[in-house]
């Protein structure tokens, strides 16, 4: 199994993986054109996806997904609540995820995971294949103990660190806008991402991202501050960007290589 980003952040969001018998998006908050730009990147192209997985309808997830599935005839995976949050037109080929159960795509288990984040029917989700456990966990504004139980054990992470609650609280947003970001059904704090990497087995990581960094409420040197002190343990550590995401990060039963 492998994984890469399109873009991490309020601008826009997009996370391929990919494994021995398929290939999928997660997300897509990027316009049409921006996403086929992005994928060839990364030696992809949209016709190559074998679905389209989104987590919840804000638009810096769900912006290109529509386009998308309609030009190349993609299937989409989204919960009923995110579906019918927002008029996304036609889609040919929808499956819809009840109740948050889990689900196989050519050989890759996905399992949805409930989370507290400012949406109709959020979810986020872990993907199993080869033994590969990789879980992606953002756009939440606090961590429940099911989530924590779900991702005590992955192999990797992608792993939210959204704001510095000094910068956010000092910052350019509206009162109501710091609210909500800083809320429990906002986003992760460096400091909540640092205590939950604290509670689960961080020796078992091949590889941490750390993504939906703002650019506005937060710093690399601020993350990286927060977070180094609890991932000593991590073989791999990695900062997404908004403007290039990440590359290609290769998992094996044994070890990560970038």
């Amino acid at each position: 199994m492998r994984f890469a980003s399109l873009g991490s952040g309020s601008q826009g969001n997009g996370t391929v993986i990919e494994w021995s018998h398929g290939a999928l998006l997660l997300d897509c908050g990027f316009s049409m054109k921006e996403a086929e730009i992005r994928l060839a990147k990364l030696g992809c192209h949209p016709s190559d996806l074998t679905a389209l997985v989104v987590t919840h309808e804000h638009s810096d997830h769900i912006k290109g997904v529509a386009a998308l599935a309609r030009r190349y005839k993609t299937p989409v995976y989204m919960t009923p609540g995110t579906y019918h949050s927002r008029d996304l037109g036609s889609i040919p080929h929808l499956h819809l995820i009840e109740a948050y159960r889990e689900f196989t795509l050519a050989g890759l288990k996905i399992e949805p995971v409930p989370v507290p984040h400012d949406a109709r029917e959020p979810a986020q989700f872990i993907f199993h294949a080869n033994d590969i456990c990789l879980g992606v966990l953002t756009d939440l504004g606090s961590i429940s103990p099911h989530v924590e139980e779900r991702y005590r054990n992955c192999d990797a992470l992608l792993l939210e660190a959204n704001h510095d609650p000094v910068m956010l609280a000092s910052g350019p947003y509206p009162p109501s806008l710091k609210r909500r970001v800083g809320g429990a059904w906002g986003h992760l704090s460096n400091q909540q991402t640092a205590g939950f990497l604290q509670r689960v087995n961080t020796e078992k990581l091949q590889a941490l991202v750390i993504a939906h960094i703002s650019q506005k409420n937060n710093s690399l040197a601020a993350a990286q501050a927060a977070l180094s002190p609890v991932t000593e343990n991590v073989k791999q550590v990695c900062y997404a960007c908004q403007d290039e995401g990440f590359s290609w990060i290769e998992l094996t039963s044994g070890h990560a290589l970038q």
